[in-house]
């Protein structure tokens, strides 16, 4: 699973098309992103988007207009090839997921990279919570719901949520823990009863994949850096680009410079 490697070694293992898959668990103890690439004339309405969601969208860097490396959270890093694997969109339309988009890229594309749950499971295990997407090497379930975000400009939508299944006892450590880090999703935004937040089947998410719910345990929801997908296939701009869900660029910034 590369958990070993450095977060700048593992990016090169990435550019070099060596790690094509999800990367929960990946370098323990380094913030991951989310990623949504938007032309300049769509940028200020999903600025503006994420400042009215924080929660579901919170931004770690923006680049500058034209601009693929990063410059704060993992410097030169690069926007078109070092997440494992993306999603571009037209109109709307989900056309492709390719593992480098290099040859798309455009001067008028301003990055967004937004925190991931990812960065608060190494803290959820060392509080003694379970993190079963990791125990069963699974991307973590996720859910697109009818909680609805604020919109701004042409982006609209619900939040996608993902799910981590936490014994009943453990609940309560499990939301001190992730309270804590409100840069990279915070505390949970439902606990309990899917259905009262859209969600029909638990065992059939939207993205990722389904993990083990054992008995004594209540599905756990945390907001999802997924959640601009669903305002993009609304919004229909002729071209976005965002991360294939559970496959994050892995940065140089450590998940305890994120907490509060």
């Amino acid at each position: 699973m590369d958990a070993g490697l450095s977060p700048r070694a593992f990016r090169e293992r990435v550019r070099a098309g060596l790690h094509t898959g999800q990367t929960s668990g990946v370098c323990p103890g380094f913030a991951q992103t989310n990623l949504v690439v938007l032309p300049m004339a769509y940028a200020y309405d999903f600025l503006l988007y994420a400042q009215r969601n924080p929660a579901a969208i919170p931004l770690l860097e923006v680049t500058d207009a034209g601009e693929r490396l990063l410059r704060v959270i993992a410097p030169g890093a690069d926007t078109a090839t070092d997440y494992p694997r993306y999603r571009v969109y037209r109109d709307g339309v989900l056309t492709g997921e390719p593992t480098d988009v290099t040859g798309l890229w455009r001067d008028d594309f301003v990055s967004f990279h937004i925190g991931c749950s990812f960065s608060f499971e190494s803290a959820l295990m060392e509080a003694g919570v379970p993190v079963r997407n990791i125990e069963e090497n699974r991307n973590v379930p996720m859910f697109v719901t009818n909680i609805p975000c604020a919109p701004a400009g042409v982006f609209s939508g619900t939040m996608v949520v993902s799910m981590r299944p936490i014994p009943y006892a453990l609940i309560p450590r499990a939301v001190s823990v992730t309270a804590q880090s409100p840069r990279v999703h915070g505390a949970p935004v439902h606990i309990g009863d899917p259905s009262l937040i859209g969600i029909n089947d638990i065992t059939r998410p939207d993205f990722g994949e389904p993990v083990t719910i054992r008995p004594g345990e209540q599905p756990v929801f945390w907001p999802c850096g997924v959640t601009p997908q669903v305002a993009v296939l609304n919004a229909k701009p002729d071209i976005a680009i965002t991360h294939s869900p559970g496959h994050m660029l892995v940065t140089d910034t450590r998940n305890a410079e994120l907490r509060v």
